[in-house]
This record gives structure tokens, sequence and C-alpha cells, in this order.
């Protein structure tokens, strides 16, 4: 499953429109649609916000723990912004 099909599902878990977690990202609709779409990959601190507003897990969203369908690249990538996030936020 793909960052943006997580985050529908979690916001859809939520009973929020796609308008209501747009407006506290703070960001527009559309630009939160093509998110939710994976036509977007959203900013380190959009992605922050999402997980802050949908209580999502950023390992969930990064699938971390999901290594035998990832390339070692995308393992690679996945962990440093994993790493990042922490440092920055935690």
């Amino acid at each position: 499953m793909k960052i943006g099909e997580k985050i529908r599902n979690s916001r859809e878990d939520m009973d929020m429109s796609q308008e209501d977690v747009s407006k506290l990202i703070p960001m527009n609709q559309s630009s939160y649609s093509k998110i939710e779409r994976d036509i977007q990959e959203p900013s380190l601190e959009q992605l922050r916000r999402i997980c802050q507003i949908l209580n999502i897990d950023p390992s969930y969203l990064l699938s971390l723990g999901d290594y035998e369908n990832s390339t070692n690249n995308d393992v690679r990538f996945a962990k440093e912004v994993k790493r990042l996030y922490e440092k920055i936020y935690m």
C-alpha cells in the first residue's frame, strides 16, 4: 500500500474530509488531494502535520517494517527520512 492510500484510509477512519485535513496542515485541498493520490509527495513538514492530525506513526506511512517489497535504495531513503523526522520533531 502506498503512502497516499494509507493517509486516505486513516483520514476516512477519522471521518474527516480532505478539506478538513488540508486546513489543519495548512495547505490547499487540491494539493492535499494529490498527496492522497500519490501524485505529489508531501514535504517533511506536511508529513509531520499529517501524522499529527491523523494520529499516524511515520514508520507506518514509510513502510519501515515492510522490507521484503522494498529495494535497498527505498529502505535507505525511508530510514533517512525517519531519522531526520525524529531529529527535528521528537
